[in-house]
């Protein structure tokens, strides 16, 4: 067993599959945090000012400060629809924006939600559900519950978009990649004055029927287009577990 274990493990070295972070071992893979581990666990308490942890959600950051429109694309991890929302927030105590429209496409991702009791609002609860922690850990959920029953901000489904516009608001759609060419462009035209929008999404992770997800060759388009920014996110700017990452690039 011992001889069996020993080859395994050299033919694990001769692999061609490598890790994007190399220095992550196996010991210390159990204890790994994006702040090292040398340094103490951070307080999670409310965070002010939300920094980049890597140059490309620099990039993105800025982008949205300067830009009405940014398209964020970018694998799971990377810090895409929290550094929307936080952004969403910091506008939105500013002054700058008078509220926040968060939406989300209903996409059964291969599991059925028509069984679940409620209504409407209470069958919605799961797809929403990431943005509603992503705004708790901003706001903290005593807040965040007042601005919602004020309409200070607002979550909706996709399909309850149409016909709007949006002014004076900071607009996240999120999970994009779930959403058709036509319902990607309904959603850009309700785009209003002194606004600001973000779509984030991974082309790559769509719940759709191939060739449906309007996402990519949206964005290819938008990269022309003044006054318009794309943001693109890789692998090496995951900051959830170094795993995640190096197991994107043979899934």
């Amino acid at each position: 067993m011992a001889k069996r274990s020993s080859k395994g493990i050299a033919a694990a070295d001769d692999s061609t599959v490598h890790p994007l972070f190399p220095g992550m071992n196996a010991p210390a893979a159990f204890g790994w945090d994006p702040l090292g581990g040398n340094e103490d666990r951070r307080d999670q308490s409310y965070l002010r000012k939300v920094k980049p942890q890597n140059p490309n959600q620099k990039l993105l950051m800025d982008a949205i400060k300067t830009h009405n429109l940014v398209v964020a694309l970018g694998p799971a991890g990377t810090g895409k629809t929290y550094i929307a929302i936080s952004s969403a927030v910091e506008a939105l105590e500013s002054g700058s924006v008078d509220r926040i429209v968060l939406s989300r496409p209903a996409i059964e991702a291969g599991e059925s939600i028509g069984y679940l009791p409620g209504d409407m609002h209470e069958k919605m609860a799961p797809f929403l559900r990431p943005l509603y922690d992503a705004l708790t850990d901003r706001l903290g959920s005593k807040r965040l519950r007042t601005m919602m029953a004020d309409g200070t901000i607002e979550i909706a489904p996709v399909g309850f978009m149409r016909g709007r516009t949006l002014n004076n608001a900071f607009v996240v759609i999120d999970e994009a990649q779930n959403c058709t060419y036509a319902q990607i462009k309904m959603l850009l035209t309700r785009l209003g004055w002194h606004s600001t929008m973000v779509l984030t999404g991974d082309p790559d992770q769509t719940d759709l029927l191939d060739n449906l997800s309007g996402l990519a060759d949206i964005a290819r388009r938008l990269e022309a287009v003044e006054g318009i920014a794309v943001a693109r996110l890789t692998e090496k700017d995951i900051v959830r577990h170094p795993l995640v990452a190096s197991m994107l690039t043979v899934l």
